[in-house]
This record gives structure tokens, sequence and C-alpha cells, in this order.
């Protein structure tokens, strides 16, 4: 059963405990409250801030397991942090292990500030669970995705607008480097697996997927330097470092144009025009 006094008393603690460059938000003047507001945290967990406030007075239905998810990363909680936010929610927590949504908050803190850099943090399936704005115009607006359709590897084998992102000379490369990556997944987590299971839905519906799979390679990694096809700045080529959380097998995604290069003015010009996402 819910807590509902325990929850308010522990929400109103975290919220209070993080200040507004925490979580890369600006913290303005003549600011009084104690760490965030309520209308803050409902922004980072992109819900309703009555929603969220009535949690915090005691009110309104049972949160569902998605609302707690975004609640705890809006709050930028760890696992355990996390797990006893959902117990006091009624709710069992989310089974450990590699993977899952739940981004960790030394992750998360390096995330929040990158604001004017196109990053993205990604699972080892290729799913964004978190991205800049600026990453959004250049590779789609994520909150738009669902189901099998959050990994690039399966929108790349289903989905032409997933292709369009980048020049035809880097697709056959693509096509095997998603194929082996999915391969080597599988290797790791087992037949019962969602690569796997994604593995199953494309060798059932796409011819390409099937050959490039009959190959049978692995080990095919990304390369550090990506190219972008953008429709109204045109060719990005950007530098991609990365950072990985090897406990929760996350990626975060940093990507760069070489200064006074034609791509570094076209990403300052995409700075400018970002509102024009590209459809995820």
């Amino acid at each position: 059963m819910i807590d509902r006094s325990s929850l308010a008393d522990f929400l109103r603690g975290r919220r209070e405990a993080l200040q507004p460059e925490d979580v890369g938000l600006n913290r303005g003047q003549r600011r009084r409250t104690t760490g965030l507001r309520r209308e803050e945290v409902a922004l980072l967990a992109n819900m309703s801030a009555d929603y969220y406030a009535r949690l915090e007075r005691e009110r309104g239905p049972q949160p569902s397991e998605q609302m707690l998810a975004a609640i705890a990363q809006g709050l930028r909680l760890s696992i355990d942090e996390r797990d006893h936010l959902f117990r006091l929610a009624g709710h069992q927590p989310p089974q450990p292990g590699p993977g899952g949504d739940h981004v960790s908050p030394g992750m998360m803190r390096i995330f929040d500030r990158l604001v004017d850099t196109p990053a993205e943090i990604v699972t080892e399936l290729g799913e964004t669970l978190q991205q800049t704005p600026l990453a959004a115009a250049i590779t789609g607006d994520a909150a738009e995705r669902s189901g099998d359709m959050r990994s690039i590897g399966f929108r790349w084998f289903t989905d032409p607008a997933a292709r369009a992102l980048h020049p035809e000379e880097d697709h056959e490369f693509l096509s095997r480097m998603y194929a082996s990556g999915l391969r080597g997944i599988i290797a790791q987590r087992g037949p019962t697996s969602r690569a796997a299971h994604l593995a199953e839905v494309l060798l059932a519906e796409n011819a390409e997927f099937r050959e490039v799979w009959a190959r049978h390679e692995v080990g095919i990694r990304p390369r550090e330097v990506k190219h972008f096809r953008h429709p109204e700045v045109g060719l990005l080529t950007l530098t991609c470092q990365v950072l990985l959380d090897p406990e929760r097998s996350h990626a975060l995604l940093v990507y760069t144009a070489e200064p006074g290069s034609e791509s570094a003015d076209r990403l300052r010009l995409l700075s400018v025009i970002g509102t024009s996402v590209l459809p995820g």
C-alpha cells in the first residue's frame, strides 16, 4: 500500500536537496525557494506541476510505475533511492541488473552541464534515454518513439527516416555495425533478452537484416567520426566521444565539430534554429 506521508516527506526532502544548477537550470534572480521548485521537478519529470504537487501534499491517485520512474530521474535519485520511492508508493522496484532506463546521478550530473552541446544518453540497444535540444535537432525527438522503435538498430532496418540521417556511403557499414552489435548483446544477455526479440522480429520482416545477419560478424565498433544530414543546415561531420557506465550498460555520447570547420559553423546555426527538430 502507498505510504502517502512518507512518500511526501521523501519527495520534499530530495527536491529541497537539489539546486537549479545541479540539474542544468538557471537559478534566476530573487529566488527564495530552498532547493528546486515543484514546477521545476515537474518539468524535469515531464509531468504537470499540479500532479507532482498533489503527491507532496499527500493527495491524488497512486502514481504509476511510469510516473515514479520519471520522478526518480527528474530528482536524480540513485538506484537505492529510486527503489525506496517505488516501495513508498506501493510498487515493487524494477528488477536489478544491467540495462533499464534509470540513468545514474553521476552521469546525469555530467549530462546536465551539456545543455548547449549535442549529447545523449543511450542504452546498449541504442535507446535514447536523455538528449539535449541540439541532439534532438540532429537525430530527432526521442520522446516520440516507443516500443521496438526506440532502438536505433531496429529503426535502421525498418524506418527510412533513420537512414535519411546519414549519407548513403555510410549505409553499408552502419548495417553491418548494428547487426554485429545486436549479435554481441544477445551473446551477453541470452536468447530471452530484448536484443534476441529485436533480432527475431528483424529476421522475420527484413531481407537486408537477414543477409547481414548471415555473415555472423562480431566486434564492428562505431566510428569516432560520424556524418549526419540535416534538412536545413546540410551535412554535419562530428566527432563522438563516449563515456560508459558499465554497471548500467549506458553510454553518454557527446558530439563536437572541429573548431573552424564548416560543420562547426553549421552546428552554431543549428543551435539558433534548433526548434525545427527532425521527426522521431
